[in-house]
């Protein structure tokens, strides 16, 4: 049996993130509402509450800045918490301080991971976002709820909303940590014949990162965990946001599981 486990990571990465405050007001649409919008107040609140994923990106010129363009189906994500600005979807992940005031966006001078990428434009990426987010921007809600952030070299930057989970579900919700099994297992379903379940259990670990305690037995886990997609034949240790659904349909779920990161892999594939 091949079997490759990831490190546990340091309590740094462990403990749970802060989390932003709900914010249940949804993105402003004229095209939907047929009626002309008026933007949210631009905010911390309201940047917190979202995810804001890169839509379009010009030069002074007027030309799209084709190097923001890297992953046509991971677009560069903007998160805002508790004063730190975080950046995903480039090579390494970006993170930097930021204060809002008024209309004026000013992010200081980015940290970075230090992983290399073999795709010379993804690598590039970090740079090319990096440098046009650090310093002073200016920020603008649009009257279709993206956010607009301008260089002082006059590129514009525009960034579309999507809720985050504490967004959607009113709430911070509760960090737990869950191993999932290397195999599914074959498990009764009322509308789907021969459904596959997860087999699931939560595990513990201590301030410093290390496991506490013996887990449990696996269980069938019913529902989904929204971002991860499972391998068949690799065990995984999952942070997720466990999150309470206010007023489910009949046989519906009650919690609601969203990925954070996976802290632990396994491959047990024969």
């Amino acid at each position: 049996m091949n079997r490759t486990l990831a490190l546990i990571l340091p309590l740094a990465l462990l403990a749970a993130c802060s989390q932003p405050p709900a914010n249940t007001t949804a993105a402003i649409n004229p095209a939907t509402t047929g009626t002309e919008a008026t933007p949210p107040a631009l905010d911390a609140k309201w940047l917190q509450g979202q995810h804001w994923r890169l839509q379009g990106a010009t030069g002074a010129d007027g030309k799209r800045i084709d190097a923001l363009f890297v992953r046509a189906d991971a677009p560069v994500t903007l998160d805002f918490n508790e004063g730190r600005l975080s950046v995903s979807n480039t090579c390494n992940h970006l993170g930097g301080g930021y204060t809002l005031a008024g209309g004026t966006l000013t992010v200081s001078a980015m940290a970075s991971t230090l992983m290399a990428c073999t795709d010379k434009a993804l690598m590039a990426l970090d740079q090319a976002v990096g440098s046009r987010l650090e310093g002073t921007l200016k920020a603008a809600l649009n009257a279709d709820g993206t956010l607009a952030l301008t260089t002082a070299k006059g590129d514009v930057l525009v960034f579309a909303p999507e809720p985050t989970a504490e967004t959607r579900y009113g709430g911070p919700g509760e960090t737990v940590f869950l191993e999932i099994g290397a195999k599914t297992a074959k498990c009764s379903h009322p509308l789907i014949p021969d459904y596959q379940c997860l087999q699931v259990r939560e595990v513990k670990f201590d301030d410093k990162g290390l496991k506490q305690g013996t887990p449990g037995a696996f269980e069938n886990f019913y529902g989904s965990i929204e971002g991860y997609a499972h391998e068949e034949g690799v065990r995984n240790v999952l942070r997720v946001k466990r999150f309470k659904i206010a007023n489910p349909p009949a046989d519906a779920p009650s919690q609601a599981y969203v990925l954070d990161m996976v802290v632990e892999s396994a491959n047990e594939k024969k």
